[in-house]
């Protein structure tokens, strides 16, 4: 019996609050009034050659990636996927051995789904996507746990206990690189979510917030503060933004939204946020003045803010799914006057490869280096961000 299933997402995810602008290069890459590049695909700075599932650049410009791995026992047919560090001089160390992993006592199968580095860049988040055996007839059940990593690959322990933080998702470290914030399914089936606080000396520390739910947030880079989108339990009314200090359990409401529809994200300076108000239309908004605004008509996707907010890099695909990657130019933020509606622009995509898809990409927190999950051997290949 096979415990591989397809990977079914939370409809507002994306990495929360990825850590890092957004640029990328491969084939043609160009800013507004910029000749393109030619990159030869065949000649990557690094290519790393195995079946990547996830990966994420260190803040220093290390790679960790996850690789998936399979496993037979009497039973089952198995996937624990390994965790793996590169360092900027190529040197590979293993953090977490898939074979050796377990939770519980019942069987299970997981695959990395994204990663979460600490401001210090010594310890990592690990979520995974798991499908668990519930019952002796082989019912199973998928989850979200996040697993706690070291630089090292020296084993973190939560409070002494186990190194992972069950039905957990978008987890995210506040700046003393000891607490995690996360989310758990509020209502279901993963419609509604609440926070929670776990710190690694002392363990789960409850729930901020308490009674109050959410249908997506993301962190203000470097910060212990985040934006969330809040929608009341009975989802009868509007769902509204909210500026949530999550060590002060304080808010300020920042506006009401007409229309959501998911895939929030903060831009890496903080100051805008963005948000789908239904598949086809992106909404951006001024954090400090809400009524200036902008929508754009690209397609649902999944997005990355370039390092000057002014671009968006759009996979024209659901998330792990393949899609070309294209530049969107984002026009001005003009301020609306309450009550009225906010016009739609449509801008022209422009591709920065050729007729070429990738399941997953993401930018080092530096902006120079891009790298992307190939289709077919799901290998991972980075390329210089170069344009003249």
């Amino acid at each position: 019996m096979s415990l591989f299933k397809s990977r079914r997402r939370f409809h507002w995810l994306r990495k929360l609050c990825v850590l890092a602008g957004m640029a990328v290069v491969c084939g043609a890459l160009f800013p507004v009034g910029a000749s393109a590049q030619t990159i030869d695909f065949e000649k990557p700075l690094q290519n790393i050659d195995e079946d990547i599932t996830a990966f994420s650049f260190a803040p220093d410009g290390r790679i960790v990636y996850a690789v998936r791995r399979t496993m037979k026992t009497k039973l089952y047919d198995l996937q624990h996927d390994d965790v793996w560090l590169q360092d900027t001089n190529g040197k590979k160390r293993r953090l977490l051995m898939g074979e050796k992993f377990k939770v519980g006592n019942t069987p299970f199968s997981y695959a990395v789904d994204s990663f979460r580095w600490s401001p210090n860049g010594r310890l990592i988040l690990a979520r995974l996507f798991v499908t668990s055996v519930i019952d002796e007839e082989g019912k199973t059940q998928d989850s979200y746990m996040t697993v706690v990593l070291d630089e090292s690959g020296k084993e973190v322990r939560i409070n002494g206990g186990e190194n992972v933080i069950r039905d957990s998702a978008n987890a995210f470290w506040l700046k003393d690189n000891n607490t995690v914030v996360y989310m758990t399914e509020a209502l279901k089936p993963r419609l509604l979510f609440s926070f929670q606080y776990m710190n690694l000396a002392t363990g789960p520390a409850g729930a901020a917030f308490e009674g109050r739910t959410f249908l997506g947030a993301g962190q203000i880079p470097r910060s212990n503060v985040a934006i969330g989108v809040e929608q009341d339990r009975a989802q009868a009314g509007p769902p509204r933004l909210q500026r949530l200090d999550l060590l002060a359990q304080d808010n300020k409401e920042l506006a009401t939204l007409k229309e959501f529809e998911g895939k929030f994200s903060v831009s890496p300076s903080g100051k805008k946020i963005a948000y789908y108000i239904d598949k086809e239309v992106l909404e951006v908004r001024d954090v400090e003045d809400m009524r200036r605004v902008v929508r754009v008509r690209i397609g649902l996707g999944e997005y990355q803010w370039a390092p000057d907010e002014n671009r968006m890099l759009l996979k024209r695909a659901v998330e792990r799914k393949t899609g070309d990657l294209v530049w969107i130019n984002l026009p001005e933020l003009t301020e609306i006057a309450d009550g009225k509606d906010v016009p739609v622009e449509q801008p022209t995509p422009q591709p920065i490869l050729r007729d070429i898809g990738f399941r997953d990409f993401e930018i080092s927190g530096d902006g120079k280096l891009l790298g992307v999950i190939t289709t077919g051997k799901h290998n991972l290949m980075v390329f210089p961000i170069s344009v003249r």
